[in-house]
């Protein structure tokens, strides 16, 4: 399978000021795999080691931050020659290995010609407890779940993409059948990489849904066993009720959801963990759509999303007939599906989505985003009968602005908002 990400880390490779790589991401989004894949591409050999199965590798750095101790003792556990340009050493799990991730400070100041990587699980969640980071000494790359183009190369469908990318408007709606074929594919499989290529290899749905359960008690199992009994809990508690959060009509997300009673300062903190993670993604109200966005954030308003569409789906157990048979699938549970998709896939475009609304009146704009140095309201209607008010009148008050607006019909440009084919969001931004 292909990822995009691999071009940013020949990028990477090639950089006269490159640091030792700190690649971030959820646990089996594919971290493992693509460090893997580019050493074997891209080097004479890998030294891989795992911090975290290997109780020699967790002592590696205890004794001090010698780079030439450290690559000696690497080559012995491994048996790969450590050479400059040739090799690639990958820690993996890095944050399970005390006072690893200190160490690449050391090897980006006295050895800048090795050529280091490093990931883990949970290594946002290290960051996040205030470990000694090597500031200004490493590089870092977000990895996410596939995005939809990803998914279409993967199951080996590169006309379609590369049809998509011809931005041919007439002749993409002409094939949209299958492009929508394609599109309940994706939010029924997602892109877990693991349940992509098994879907590839074994076309078993049933088994693809399994997948993901297991994912889904992977991240579970993570909850208990790295944070406090009482933190688990109520984290879980935010995990779990992210289906009915984002079936609402409002998808703001409601603290009372959770359990009644409960307030947002007793979940801040299971919020941030959910978020260091990597399993899910948070979008801030905005009260003015002027850039910088950031400056005009509403802390207290918020919506959350998980990482990826097929895992939302497996949560709140929507069954294969329901995605891929039922006509309705797209404007089901209020389309949360739908805008679950969309954040998935701008988050794996590196970007940072807001959203804006009224509370004074029902006006909400789904995704507000600083896109091509302007600000890009994004309004998503997951059917093809579709009605921006919402939208309009936000290009009302702020003419400055233009709308785009992501739903099942053909792409149109007016004066005030294009309209893209949900399947071709993606092509937009390109």
């Amino acid at each position: 399978m292909k990822r995009k990400i691999y071009n940013k880390l020949k990028k990477w490779k090639q950089k006269d000021n490159r640091k030792p790589l700190l690649l971030l991401g959820a646990r089996q989004v594919g971290k493992t795999w693509i460090m893997k894949e580019f050493g074997r591409a891209e080097y004479k050999q890998v030294a891989y080691v795992n911090c975290d199965d290997d109780p020699r590798v967790k002592t590696l750095f205890e004794t001090d931050y010698n780079i030439e101790r450290i690559t000696l003792t690497l080559q012995a556990i491994t048996g790969i020659p450590i050479e400059e340009n040739d090799t690639l050493i990958v820690f993996d799990e890095i944050q399970e290995a005390p006072r690893g991730l200190h160490s690449l400070k050391y090897f980006c100041e006295n050895a800048p010609k090795l050529h280091v990587m490093a990931a883990g699980s949970l290594l946002g969640i290290t960051l996040g407890q205030n470990t000694s980071f090597p500031v200004g000494k490493v590089d870092m790359l977000n990895l996410y779940p596939m995005d939809f183009e990803e998914f279409l190369e993967a199951l080996g469908q590169d006309a379609w993409i590369k049809l998509l990318h011809t931005k041919d408007w007439t002749l993409i709606e002409g094939m949209k059948t299958k492009l929508i074929e394609f599109l309940r594919l994706y939010y029924f499989v997602g892109g877990m990489p693991e349940a992509v290529a098994h879907f590839i290899k074994k076309r078993d749905l049933a088994e693809v849904r399994n997948i993901q359960s297991q994912i889904l008690a992977a991240y579970r199992n993570d909850i208990s066993k790295h944070a406090s009994a009482r933190e688990s809990i109520r984290i879980g508690q935010i995990f779990n009720s992210l289906p009915s959060q984002l079936a609402k009509e409002n998808k703001k997300f409601i603290y009372g959801l959770i359990k009644e009673g409960a307030r947002a300062a007793d979940y801040e903190l299971a919020i941030q963990w959910l978020m260091d993670a990597g399993i899910v993604y948070k979008a801030t109200r905005i009260r003015s759509p002027r850039m910088p966005l950031k400056f005009y954030e509403d802390p207290g308003a918020f919506k959350l999303f998980p990482l990826d569409c097929g895992l939302f789906a497996c949560m709140a157990d929507t069954s294969a007939e329901q995605i891929l048979v039922n006509p309705d699938v797209f404007v089901e549970f209020k389309g949360a599906l739908t805008e679950v998709f969309v954040m998935q896939q701008l988050k794996a475009a590196d970007m940072t989505p807001f959203y804006w609304s009224n509370d004074k009146t029902p006006a909400e704009i789904d995704f507000v985003l600083q896109y091509d140095n302007r600000t890009l309201p994004i309004e998503v209607k997951a059917a093809e009968n579709v009605r921006s008010r919402s939208l309009q009148q936000f290009i009302k008050d702020n003419p400055e602005l233009k709308g785009l607006r992501i739903s099942m019909r053909g792409y149109v440009d007016q004066e005030w908002m294009e309209n893209v084919p949900l399947y071709a969001f993606g092509v937009y931004f390109k």
